[in-house]
This record gives C-alpha cells, sequence and structure tokens, in this order.
C-alpha cells in the first residue's frame, strides 16, 4: 500500500507521528509537505495536491493533518473521487471505512495526540467497506456507492 500525506505548519508534527508510524509497519508514504512547522504552505494547497494522487490513484489512500482536520476535509472533498473523512476517534474511523468508504484521513493536530492519531490510522487502514454489516445492509451500501458516483458525475462533469 501506498500513502500520500501532507499537513500544513499547525499538524506537522502529528504529520511526522504518523508518518514514522505508517513507515515503522512497512507501509509505503509519499510525504508532500510541509517540511516544518513554519513552512507557511496554506492547508488548501497540500489537500488539493493529496486529492489529486488519491483521486488519479497515484496512491491508494491520503492521509492529511491541520489543525482541527476539517479544513482539510472541506477541500479534499470538493475533488472527484475522494471521500474524505475528520476523525477524532478509533469509533469514528472505523464507521469512516466501513459505511463510507473513505480513502482520505484527515486528523487534527491541535485535539489528536500522537497515540491517539496511531490508534485511528490503524483502525481506518484495517477496516474494510461494508466490514461487520449484515448482509442486507452491505448490498445497500454497495449500491449508495452507485447513486453517489452518478451524484459525483453530475458535480464533476466538464
Amino acid at each position: 500500500m501506498k500513502i500520500a500525506i501532507g499537513a500544513d505548519p499547525y499538524g506537522f508534527d502529528l504529520k511526522e507521528a504518523v508518518k514514522q508510524h505508517l513507515q515503522n509497519k512497512g507501509i509505503e508514504v509519499e510525504d508532500i509537505g510541509v517540511n516544518n512547522s513554519t513552512q507557511e504552505t496554506p492547508y488548501y494547497q497540500v489537500a488539493a495536491q493529496v486529492s489529486q494522487m488519491v483521486g488519479s490513484q497515484q496512491v491508494e489512500r491520503g492521509i492529511l493533518v491541520c489543525g482541527t482536520g476539517m479544513g482539510m476535509a472541506i477541500i479534499a472533498n470538493k475533488y472527484p473521487h475522494i471521500y474524505a473523512a475528520v476523525c477524532e476517534s478509533s469509533f469514528a474511523a472505523e464507521k469512516s471505512r466501513s459505511i463510507n468508504n473513505s480513502n482520505v484521513l484527515t486528523l487534527g493536530g491541535f485535539v489528536t495526540t500522537p497515540l491517539v492519531a496511531q490508534e485511528i490510522v490503524d483502525v481506518w487502514l484495517n477496516t474494510e467497506f461494508k466490514q461487520g454489516w449484515e448482509p442486507d445492509i452491505q448490498e445497500w451500501l454497495e449500491n449508495s456507492m452507485t447513486d453517489i458516483a452518478q451524484i459525483e458525475k453530475q458535480q464533476f462533469r466538464n
């Protein structure tokens, strides 16, 4: 698996902790920045770059870190084929994958400790879409992705 990771200055320290955690697990990480906590790169530029990489399938998933994770998620979700979720707990991470099939995880450096972020990332990486749901709900979730793709096609018509 290859993951693109990026942060703004407020998420730099947490990004570095998550990146090290991923590398320790043998996961290939494409770090698109920032490279220090004083680099003045706007969150929306970082979110755009990671989202383009995930949306074009250059990487399988993305992780974005800013102060709260919310700004990154707002920008990421403006890109086709991106399903970004702000997760502040392992429970939210599990549901973002099993229900929403998220492919971009956003975290907040102001609100999430490195240890909690590692737990969130592990759950997010190890949960599959539809995992843990009864067959009828799994079918509904699968069908919902077709409906969502139609909405996406209408919204991103070029």
